[in-house]
Protein backbone atom coordinates (compact mmCIF):
# COMPACT_ATOMS: atom_id res chain seq x y z
CA UNK A 1 0.00 0.00 0.00
CA UNK A 2 1.27 3.71 -0.70
CA UNK A 3 1.89 5.68 2.02
CA UNK A 4 0.85 9.26 1.76
CA UNK A 5 3.74 11.87 0.69
CA UNK A 6 2.43 14.57 3.16
CA UNK A 7 2.43 12.69 6.34
CA UNK A 8 5.27 13.78 7.92
CA UNK A 9 4.53 17.63 7.19
CA UNK A 10 2.82 19.74 9.29
CA UNK A 11 1.98 22.31 6.69
CA UNK A 12 -1.77 21.30 5.30
CA UNK A 13 -1.88 19.28 1.87
CA UNK A 14 -3.73 22.36 0.09
CA UNK A 15 -1.10 24.27 0.91
CA UNK A 16 1.40 22.55 0.04
CA UNK A 17 -0.40 21.87 -3.64
CA UNK A 18 -0.97 25.38 -3.84
CA UNK A 19 2.63 26.53 -3.35
CA UNK A 20 3.69 23.53 -5.75
CA UNK A 21 1.42 24.71 -8.64
CA UNK A 22 1.93 28.30 -8.04
CA UNK A 23 6.19 27.93 -8.24
CA UNK A 24 5.53 25.66 -11.56
CA UNK A 25 3.08 26.82 -13.39
CA UNK A 26 4.13 30.47 -13.28
CA UNK A 27 7.73 32.01 -13.51
CA UNK A 28 8.06 33.15 -9.86
CA UNK A 29 10.85 33.08 -7.31
CA UNK A 30 10.62 31.55 -3.92
CA UNK A 31 10.25 34.58 -2.85
CA UNK A 32 7.71 35.61 -4.68
CA UNK A 33 5.99 33.00 -3.93
CA UNK A 34 6.42 33.40 -0.27
CA UNK A 35 4.88 37.17 -0.78
CA UNK A 36 2.15 35.91 -2.31
CA UNK A 37 1.08 33.27 -0.03
CA UNK A 38 1.96 36.30 2.78
CA UNK A 39 -0.72 38.25 1.18
CA UNK A 40 -3.39 35.72 1.40
CA UNK A 41 -2.66 34.94 5.58
CA UNK A 42 -0.59 31.98 5.04
CA UNK A 43 3.14 32.38 6.76
CA UNK A 44 4.98 29.89 5.49
CA UNK A 45 9.21 30.72 4.81
CA UNK A 46 10.96 30.48 1.05
CA UNK A 47 13.53 27.67 2.38
CA UNK A 48 10.37 25.41 3.43
CA UNK A 49 9.34 26.29 -0.25
CA UNK A 50 12.26 25.39 -1.96
CA UNK A 51 12.34 21.65 0.46
CA UNK A 52 9.02 21.20 -0.93
CA UNK A 53 10.22 21.55 -4.62
CA UNK A 54 12.97 19.35 -3.98
CA UNK A 55 10.37 16.52 -2.78
CA UNK A 56 7.24 17.28 -4.66
CA UNK A 57 8.95 19.18 -7.95
CA UNK A 58 9.23 16.09 -10.20
CA UNK A 59 5.41 14.74 -9.31
CA UNK A 60 3.31 18.03 -9.51
CA UNK A 61 5.85 18.47 -13.07
CA UNK A 62 4.79 15.45 -14.34
CA UNK A 63 1.01 16.05 -13.52
CA UNK A 64 1.09 19.47 -15.33
CA UNK A 65 2.63 17.83 -18.31
CA UNK A 66 0.60 14.86 -18.44
CA UNK A 67 -2.63 16.95 -18.13
CA UNK A 68 -1.68 19.52 -20.53
CA UNK A 69 -0.45 16.86 -23.21
CA UNK A 70 -4.08 15.50 -22.18
CA UNK A 71 -5.89 18.79 -23.11
CA UNK A 72 -4.26 18.75 -26.58
CA UNK A 73 -4.84 15.25 -27.59
CA UNK A 74 -8.36 15.78 -27.82
CA UNK A 75 -8.41 18.07 -30.04
CA UNK A 76 -7.87 16.39 -33.88
CA UNK A 77 -4.72 16.55 -35.65
CA UNK A 78 -4.76 19.73 -38.00
CA UNK A 79 -3.46 19.43 -40.98
CA UNK A 80 -1.74 21.96 -42.68
CA UNK A 81 -2.79 22.58 -46.15
CA UNK A 82 0.30 22.54 -48.49
CA UNK A 83 -0.66 23.96 -52.02
CA UNK A 84 2.00 23.58 -54.58
CA UNK A 85 3.49 26.48 -55.91
CA UNK A 86 6.28 27.01 -58.77
CA UNK A 87 9.09 29.34 -58.52
CA UNK A 88 11.32 30.30 -61.56
CA UNK A 89 14.71 31.00 -60.75
CA UNK A 90 16.63 32.53 -64.28
CA UNK A 91 13.93 30.95 -66.39
CA UNK A 92 14.10 27.47 -65.10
Amino acid sequence: MSQNPFCYFKTSREIIKLTMMMYIRFPLSLRNVEDLLQERGIDVCHESIRLWVDRFGPVFAKRVRSKRSASLRQYPQWNWPLDEDFVKINGV
